[in-house]
């Protein structure tokens, strides 16, 4: 029996932001609750504006607000950017819908970059309406865009004169920020700040200030080709750096190419001697996969979760480990974080420099250098560490986030999930050593999805000259001057502080102050090697394996995980071996170095991200955000009480 309540004539209004315009509107829609077969759903006005497509429920009260709200995106509003794809039904068949449409369908599906799927019967909908919301809603989500035309500047200009949120997110916009990290890193003997692209003078693709070392004059900057600057990214307490280069360019001519070659050859022995630390240089281009295969891993990962009902869902469930293995995502993952781990080792026990080279050094250069920052350095796991981190190496540092997250839907060969890529990673040490994070994972969850509120202008934007050259010109009436953008590191525009709780984490290992004797015996902590031999120095041949090791695998496979002896197939020299066993074999110190493990099943799902919207998915009683949320109850409850003693103790006194 299905009862379908009669639409009330109460009107519903859509909360409408500075700069927002209503596009079009249909009413009597009904939205499939959770398609289960039983159609059961809701009537309401389905609406499109310049910055979201919303569901406007004519039952909805405020009694069952949810606790963890967003105060920008609702529950049933898709910003334009963050719709995938859309669907129609036609006669019980799915059809992609693109362009111009001659026929309109009685069903609409919108799938979501986060993973939502909605639903929409229109068959109760006026024809003419239908026309309108159809045609409105793939027009504005799916056609490409201008830059000016994102709601991005329709908001800045309309918005109220905001306070710039920095809170104590270090920008990079300024010269200080980059001579407070290298003093920060103890970097400055060796690297300096330079003001040479101040103008955009050198190169448009590099931000107006960065780090070089010391030996590179600033005329030599001016005359070469700006790709071949060996960019700092961060400094390891033994002095050992982590730089950044663009590729060579495959076709020059040679006079050009034998020059800058030399200048090249000439800066590399410079920064291999010392003062310098020797240097390793890491091409990413071919240890790492190429953007197109982390593209169609995550797009096939992805088809896991965007599941249109609970038949689906169990079909699916049977054959989950081997259609989660095929898609490649999670292998991806464990690469990346070893490559993290390689780097890590020449930084940390090889007192190394590591150049890490790719086309752009826009791209893979940015996820390894923030994963080994991540894992070496404490401060970047704190909250504005991770934030400022994420501006240093992303924001300021040129990552594509308009073409790789195909905002302006200009082209999908541009496109690839790299930051993604980062927070699946970041996600697997937040997971594998909580009190070592200040954040929790529903932080990286909720920034995951600011990728696709252009509110902020964080994430969208090519590069640091782009954003400049987009920030001046003329806004509407209110006021003429630049544009002022907001971050999206000001959490309060989102979430109230009763939601922002929910991303500090509760259980975070506060860095204790150590007296110096100690300070001493900590720092080499990672250095000392491990006290049972491994196997022999030579590594011997696979063949011969059984033969040769049998005895040695008998001493150690009592105190060994099997996983280990298991030969993945790109088994990593010794050194990286060693180096990793060690590492685990000792306690884990939260502010030290964190190796992440990366045997097989160490590796997990995002399931906080990737499965939030599929009902049968969930865990009874609330899983870890309602521990979560007891224990921060507990805190309170405990502060409470010791504010209470403190003040009878006081009286007392």
């Amino acid at each position: 029996e299905i009862h379908i309540r009669e639409p009330t004539e109460k009107e519903v209004n859509p909360h409408l932001l500075p700069g927002e315009l209503l596009l079009c509107e249909a009413s009597m829609v009904y939205k499939y609750i959770q398609e289960d077969g039983s159609n059961r759903g809701t009537y309401g006005k389905l609406v499109c504006t310049n910055f979201k497509i919303a569901f406007l429920d004519d039952s909805a009260s405020d009694d069952n607000e949810p606790q963890f709200k967003n105060k920008i995106v609702g529950e049933n509003d898709i910003t334009l950017q963050c719709v995938d794809q859309i669907y129609g039904v036609y006669d019980e068949k799915k059809k992609l819908l693109t362009g111009q449409l001659r026929k309109y369908p009685e069903k609409l599906i919108i799938y979501c970059k986060d993973l939502r799927v909605f639903q929409f019967c229109l068959r109760y909908t006026k024809e003419e309406e239908v026309k309108r919301i159809v045609s409105g809603i793939v027009h504005h989500s799916q056609t490409p865009k201008l830059l000016k035309r994102l709601f991005l500047f329709s908001y800045a200009s309309a918005a109220p004169n905001n306070i710039d949120g920095r809170n104590q997110t270090v920008m990079f916009d300024t010269l200080e920020d980059w001579r407070d990290e290298l003093e920060r890193t103890k970097g400055n003997v060796k690297y300096k700040a330079v003001t040479t692209n101040e103008g955009y003078k050198v190169s448009e693709k590099l931000p107006l200030y960065f780090v070089v070392p010391i030996c590179i004059s600033e005329e030599s900057i001016l005359k070469y080709d700006h790709s071949f600057l060996q960019i700092w990214c961060w400094s390891c307490h033994n002095g050992a750096a982590l730089l950044k280069m663009s590729a060579f360019p495959k076709e020059q001519d040679d006079s050009t190419s034998q020059t800058q070659k030399a200048f090249l050859d000439g800066i590399c022995k410079t920064i291999s001697k010392p003062p310098y630390e020797l240097l390793k240089m890491d091409d990413l281009s071919s240890s790492l996969p190429s953007l197109q295969d982390i593209q169609t891993a995550y797009t096939r990962f992805k088809q896991l979760f965007l599941i249109d009902n609970c038949t689906d869902f169990w079909a699916t469930d049977v054959k989950w480990f081997s259609l989660l293995e095929s898609t490649n995502w999670l292998e991806i993952i464990r690469r990346v974080l070893k490559k993290a781990i390689e780097v890590a080792e020449c930084l940390e026990r090889q007192h190394t420099n590591v150049l890490l080279i790719e086309e752009s050094a826009t791209d893979l250069c940015c996820v390894i250098s923030s994963l080994v920052q991540v894992m070496m350095d404490s401060y970047s796991r704190t909250k504005s560490g991770f934030q400022s981190l994420i501006q240093k190496e992303w924001v300021i540092g040129g990552h594509g986030f308009l073409d790789r997250c195909n905002h302006l839907h200009k082209s999908e060969k541009e496109e690839a999930p790299v930051f993604l890529l980062l927070l699946n990673c970041v996600w697997q040490l937040v997971q594998q050593y909580p009190p070592a994070f200040e954040f929790t994972e529903t932080y990286l969850t909720v920034l995951s999805d600011s990728l696709y509120v252009p509110i902020f202008s964080t994430f969208f934007f090519n590069s640091q000259h782009q954003k400049d050259t987009n920030t001046s010109g003329e806004s509407l009436k209110t006021q003429s001057g630049p544009f002022r953008f907001l971050t999206v590191w000001d959490w309060s525009v989102q979430f109230d502080p009763k939601a922002q709780a929910f991303l500090n984490n509760p259980l975070y290992a506060e860095k204790p102050r150590p007296d110096k004797s100690q300070r001493k015996s900590m720092r080499f902590k990672h250095q000392r090697q491990l006290s049972l031999p491994l196997t022999q120095t030579k590594s011997s041949t696979k063949r011969g394996f059984f033969r040769e090791e049998t005895d040695h695998l008998i001493k150690n496979i009592l105190g060994k995980r099997i996983g280990k002896l298991i030969n993945s197939s790109d088994e990593p020299p010794n050194s990286f071996r060693e180096f990793y066993d060690s590492w685990h074999s000792k306690p884990v110190d939260y502010h030290g170095l964190l190796l992440p493990r990366i045997n097989g099943p160490d590796i997990k799902v995002w399931a906080q991200r990737y499965l939030r919207w599929i009902p049968e998915a969930q865990l009874h009683g609330g899983g870890t955000i309602a521990t979560a949320a007891k224990i921060l109850d507990l805190m309170e409850q405990v502060q409470s009480l010791q504010v209470k003693m403190d003040e009878e103790h006081s009286q007392a006194i």
